[in-house]
């Protein structure tokens, strides 16, 4: 007897199926079945990775999905509550068109019937009903919900709409048996069902993880999507434990009655046969002007470039154009090339900042006279094949760097370009990581959080890290998985659920347009926001020949745009950056400097220090620097500087290397140079040569032995010619490539690397010309950031440059400068929204500044301006420049805003008063005046600041104490904080270090053995960080934890997954209590004798904590 699972559940049923596609085809093997379904909740994740699973294993695939039917309309979300709000149907592809309306149908669930799950109505199921499959599927069904609640001739007429829809024979009656009573009920009905209708029987086991044993772990997922614990009562589960993947004996044992119906799914199995189409690019067309082909028109846009780039234009330059045009012509690119430059063009058009390139896109000539990219390839040797290879055929990939806030507008202008049904953002899975895993296994299980917390921490936090990886790297974890029975069983079943796609999200930056409707290749889904994204990743759609963009939102070119501005307002001249001089000296001396923060890509403390070293003397050191300062390649460092420094050291192997090594001194530092070192040393095609590359970055041994053969000794078949018959010896030619494998694994793209330093430039440039600016514009971009932002003042205040508070009739929204100083933005101020500040501006621009604080209420109440603004205003500061001191004024402002009101009220009543009757000079004396009450403290004054800005603007609380807060710490708080890009905070877990401090908030909290520990807050000039006091360190000081006093803390750090660091406190120390050092000099030792008793009587009177030194001559 033949049987097939047609009730499939994979890893893509989120959280509900614990079935991994690999062990699920693996498994079907093993039991000796030749074909097997996918049949996911409502979705179409999986069905590609099952599809090549399943035909590399021999099995024929059945690509299906179990979605959800609404009760009436898909579009009516009242119909049906409870468990009739949807009944669950199994559809099966039969051959391309149904997979086809099968992907249409999925869509349509998403885009049009979503309400709590995909639905789908029988609307839809008509008009897609051609080529599909269709069973009654489990208890959820609308056939068997009808028989569990006795209602037979209900049921039987579900079932024959059903049939009307899909054809005779094309629908079939469901049996299950889970071992559940109502599971008998409905069976014994379906089967009479069958005898009246004719309608035939399939037999299927609705499973959900492959072996029998998943059934724990698989409990353990279900706790996950539930959000409940193990030991809840009143939780889903699926009881009995047979949702696995059983072998058709165990099918047959279960099924001796309805042997048909078993044979059945093999019958449907053998119907269904989809061809999937991988590799055939669905490019979309580009409306060219009248008249011209797009070729045409791309030779004319490229030439035209030409002229304007290089002057004068050389027969080289136009030979290369030519032959990258006709590679792209064969390729089958040119109107990939037209869309690009239409959108970047639409980018420029509209002031949107453009990044000068980005990936290997900036090797291509064509791309640079397009004005895709800003970069020059010929002046520093950029290759085209590394973009375009024309021996090997993929997809071009230009990823474009946009402004940071205005990147969706050019998304939306593709969208309106190319049609909402064709422009599509992309899925991505979050999945249950090795570190996650743990910590969501162990709070189902209901472990203490401490325990899950310190093993999820022994876990190495490296890319790519996997439990079973992690117990070999990690020697705590092994220990405590060996000795302790609850983490055993904690790691085995997070073992079990590792790598299971989590929920989706959507790419960052990925965009799919496509030649026709995207659901014609792709079945599609909804973002959480309600966006319309692909069922399919990324790379999945590449394979499946769909044209993805990458629209990247890069914060650093919005910084760029907005100091150009600031810098062009304050000397009212224009400033281009894309024409300043690469070479300026001085930029580069700055930037060896070491003092780079703010600069693109250099900013981390690794950085600075190697840029301290490197010193660099031109842009191609900066490139080869930012190519270098990475997790591999940094062990060629040393060798590198060496050559740098000691020009006379570099020795290359034989002459033909001078000119490809010559600009990195010797070291192979780019992808490119092993390109050029196979095509000039033994004489490989351009093409060719990208091939050994991608070998040599993948490691593949055997391809990579093969060319090392053709690389020493030449391959006349093959066209090459080898580095012997090029005059290089067999020993120097193998040691040349033994070399080139050690470089390849870490080489990095050229042209990305070179594209990036043209942005680092730009800015250490416009920090170094108008630094006023450029800090400006930084704070901008990170104004929501409080611990950026504090870091940056401390920056500006280290170069010397004047931070002003915000100001009501100088400032705007952002960072602005005003005589050489930074301004502070009025929008960063605590409950000002952006709107409030436009409307200031507006007033300030069209009648004047405002005079005095009754003018400003005067002209702003009943604009957005109230009680509470007006105190934020004038405590951050920002009506310094009216009348009065900041205290006098938030005593008026209330009654003042009162007074206003009531004369309006009075006004609109037609009531005079007296005040209308005086003349212009008596209106002076009645005028409120401020009350005799000074300033606030210098405490308190700075405490409002903070309270308002999140940072201290006109001075800090520990100003006075720098001297002894630099000399004791070892420790910034902005050292605890997790840098996004590296994924590693400045000082690591464990480490020993001294915070200083004052203490900002304090919460005391009763351990679970009624001891008290407490949570501080302590801020330094960096920003702030927080510090766990446990209870035997809370009570020996708990005198000391007292809010606003400034501290000494030592103790470990704690960094983990969060995004900022702790510190957990062993010592603390008030600054008052510091030990200080007296020194004493006198002239001679006789001098000290003489002196002895009267200095030993002054020194009983101190209190003997500090120490007195008196130096011997």
């Amino acid at each position: 007897m033949e049987f097939t699972h047609l009730h499939v559940h994979t890893e893509y049923s989120l959280l509900d199926g614990s079935n991994k596609i690999k062990e699920y085809v693996a498994r079907v093997k093993e039991l000796g079945m030749d074909s097997a379904a996918i049949t996911d909740h409502g979705v179409m994740y999986g069905v590609i990775d099952f599809y090549r699973a399943a035909r590399a294993e021999g099995i024929n695939p059945i690509l299906g999905c179990e979605v959800y039917v609404a009760p009436g309309s898909r579009f009516d979300r009242e119909a049906g509550s409870g468990e009739d709000r949807y009944y669950h149907l199994v559809l099966l592809a039969e051959n391309n068109q149904g997979y086809a309306n099968l992907m249409k149908i999925v869509s349509k669930g998403f885009t049009e019937g979503f309400y709590y799950k995909p639905r789908v109505d029988l609307a839809v199921l008509k008009e897609y009903h051609e080529g599909i499959i269709a069973l009654s599927a489990c208890l959820a069904g609308e056939v068997a919900r009808y028989l569990q609640r006795g209602m037979y001739e209900d049921a039987k007429a579900a079932a024959l709409r059903y049939q009307d829809i899909f054809g005779k024979g094309n629908f079939f009656l469901e049996l299950q048996d889970h071992g559940i009573p109502a599971q008998r009920l409905v069976n014994q009905e379906l089967l009479r069902m069958h005898e009246e209708t004719g309608i035939d029987l399939v037999a299927t086991n609705d499973v959900h993880y492959t072996r029998a044993e998943d059934a724990d772990p698989h409990d353990i997922l279900l706790c996950l999507q539930t959000n409940k614990k193990l030991a809840d009562e009143d939780r889903m589960r699926y009881e009995g434990g047979q949702y696995y993947v059983k072998s058709p004996e165990e099918m047959a044992e279960l099924f001796p009655y309805a042997l048909e119906a078993l044979e059945n799914t093999h019958k449907i199995a053998q119907r269904c046969h989809v061809e999937i189409e991988f590799g055939v690019t669905k490019l979309p067309r580009f409306d060219v002007p009248d008249g011209l082909t797009s070729w045409e028109y791309l030779n004319k846009l490229c030439f035209e470039g030409l002229e304007e780039r290089y002057q004068p234009v050389t027969e080289e330059l136009k030979a290369r154009l030519n032959y990258e045009l006709s590679t792209i012509k064969n390729m089958g690119y040119v109107d990939y090339f037209l869309i690009v430059w239409d959108f970047i063009k639409y980018a420029r058009d509209h002031d949107i900042m453009v990044g000068p390139g980005r990936g290997s896109a900036a090797g291509s000539l064509v791309a640079y006279t397009l004005g895709i990219t800003q970069l020059d390839p010929i002046r520093y040797d950029l290759l085209f094949e590394r973009f375009l290879n024309p021996e090997r055929v993929s997809m071009p990939d230009i990823d474009v760097d946009f402004c940071f806030e205005r990147r969706q507008e050019v998304i939306d202008y593709v969208v309106r370009k190319y049609g909402k049904d064709r422009v599509v953002q992309i899925v991505t899975f979050g999945t249950l990581a090795a570190k996650g895993v743990v910590r969501d296994v162990g709070r189902a299980l209901d472990m203490p959080y401490a325990q899950c917390d310190a093993i999820a921490k022994m876990i190495p936090g490296d890319l790519g890290m996997t439990l079973d990886k992690a117990l070999k790297a990690s020697p705590d974890l092994r220990e405590a998985y060996e000795s302790d029975d609850s983490v055993k069983y904690l790691i085995d079943m997070s073992k079990r659920l590792e790598g299971l796609p989590r929920h989706t999200s959507m790419h960052a930056a990925g965009v799919v347009i496509s030649r026709a409707a995207v659901d014609e290749y792709v079945p599609l889904s909804r973002a959480s926001d309600g966006s319309i994204t692909t069922q399919f990743t990324m790379t999945t759609l590449e394979e499946l020949g769909l044209l993805k963009m990458d629209f990247l939102g890069l914060r650093t070119l919005t910084v760029i745009q907005n100091a150009v501005r600031l810098v062009e307002k304050t000397t009212g001249k224009p400033l281009d950056i894309d024409k300043i001089d690469y070479n300026d000296k001085k930029v580069l001396d700055s930037i060896g400097t070491g003092k780079n923060d703010g600069v693109f890509q250099l900013e981390s403390s690794g950085m600075k220090g190697f840029m301290k070293e490197l010193k660099p003397e031109n842009l191609e050191d900066l490139i080869a620097g930012i190519s270098l300062y990475r997790p591999g390649p940094m062990d060629f460092i040393p060798r590198y500087l060496k050559g740098k420094n000691d020009k006379a050291s570099i020795v290359y192997e034989c002459p033909q290397l001078e000119p490809i090594l010559a600009p990195t001194y010797g070291c192979i530092v780019y992808q490119e140079q092993v390109m050029q070192i196979v095509r000039d040393l033994a004489g490989y095609t351009w093409g060719r040569s990208d091939l050994v590359r991608r070998a040599m970055a993948k490691k593949k041994a055997a391809v990579m032995e093969k060319e090392r053969q053709n690389f020493v000794y030449g391959n006349a078949q093959e066209g090459v010619k080898g580095c012997i018959a090029n005059g290089i010896d067999e020993k120097t030619a193998n040691h040349i490539y033994d070399e080139m494998i050690d470089f390849a694994k870490y080489a990095f793209n050229k042209s990305h690397a070179a594209a990036y330093a043209v942005v680092s430039y730009q800015t250490a440039y416009l920090k170094y010309y108008h630094p006023v600016e450029f800090m400006a514009a930084l704070m901008t971009s990170v104004k929501d950031n409080v611990t950026k932002v504090s870091e940056y003042i401390m920056s500006c205040r280290q170069m010397g440059m004047k931070i002003m508070p915000p100001d009501i009739n100088e400032g705007e929204g952002g960072f602005s400068v005003s005589d050489g100083a930074i301004r502070y933005g009025l929008s960063a101020i605590k409950s000002i929204g952006q709107s409030v500040v436009d409307e200031i501006v507006r007033e300030r621009t069209e009648h004047g500044k405002f005079r005095s604080l009754e003018d400003f209420i005067d002209r702003m109440s009943g604009r957005e301006v109230n009680k509470r603004t007006l105190e934020s205003f004038i405590k951050s500061g920002a009506m310094d420049g009216l009348p009065g001191t900041r205290k006098q004024k938030c005593m008026v402002c209330g009654s003042m805003v009162d007074q206003k009101n009531k004369e309006k009220k009075n006004t609109m009543e037609g009531q005079m008063s007296l005040f209308d009757f005086a003349a212009e000079e008596d209106k002076k004396s009645f005028q409120i005046t401020f009350p005799n009450v000074g300033e606030y403290s210098r405490e308190e004054y700075l405490a409002y600041e903070k309270e308002m800005l999140g940072v201290y603007v006109s001075g800090h609380p520990l100003e006075e104490y720098i001297g002894t807060w630099e000399k004791n710490v070892t420790a910034k708080s902005s050292d605890f904080v997790v840098d996004e890009e590296t994924g590693s905070a400045v000082i690591h877990d464990g480490a020993y270090v001294t915070i200083g401090g004052m203490i900002t908030e304090k919460t005391v909290k009763t351990t679970r053995n009624n001891k008290m520990m407490a949570f501080l807050t302590v801020e330094d000039l960096a920003g702030s960080v927080e510090v766990l006091v446990f209870p035997k360190d809370y009570e020996k000081r708990r005198d000391m934890l007292i809010k606003d006093e400034k501290v000494f803390i030592r103790g470990r750090a704690s960094v983990g997954d969060e995004p900022v660091g702790k510190l957990i406190c062993e010592q603390i120390i008030p600054f008052s209590q510091v030990p200080r050092e007296l020194w004493i000099q006198y002239a001679d030792k006789d001098a000290y004798l003489a002196g002895e008793k009267e200095l030993l009587d002054l020194l009983k009177t101190s209190d003997g904590n500090d120490t007195v030194i008196i130096p011997g001559t």
